[in-house]
């Protein structure tokens, strides 16, 4: 069996975390809300962690959701890039166990004059 080294990156992931929110351009979307969906990826080291079993010697993906939990409703955002980039900045200077983060925030309702799922925005930081 290969052996982990110090270099290694594995992946944690928080998959479609979602939030009722005021965020858009639109004075609508400030004043009436929406939904906004997250996704995040952090790049880190687990090998101590899975060989000890130790909460301690990991990422508590409880305190990631609470972190992107209060940067999502903490302030109002005109764009999903930026509250996208709040997040992604937020986690790395939270968690320094994460070398890299990778944060998606849909937009399932966006005002658009088309037929569309959803909008997405992707931002990756790291250290």
């Amino acid at each position: 069996m290969p052996t982990r080294t110090k270099s290694s990156l594995d992946i944690i992931r928080l998959h479609n975390a979602v939030f009722y929110a005021y965020h858009g351009v639109l004075s609508d979307e400030q004043n009436l809300g929406g939904r906004f969906e997250v996704d995040v990826d952090l790049y880190c080291n687990l090998s101590r962690g899975a060989r000890t079993d130790n909460l301690k010697q990991t990422i508590d993906y409880e305190r990631v959701y609470d972190s992107i939990k209060q940067l999502v409703l903490g302030k109002k955002y005109y764009l999903i890039e930026a509250l996208a980039g709040t997040i992604a900045d937020g986690l790395l200077r939270t968690f320094k166990k994460a070398r890299k983060v990778v944060v998606r925030v849909r937009k399932p309702s966006a005002p658009v004059k088309g037929v569309i799922d959803h909008v997405e925005v992707e931002i990756a930081r790291e250290r």
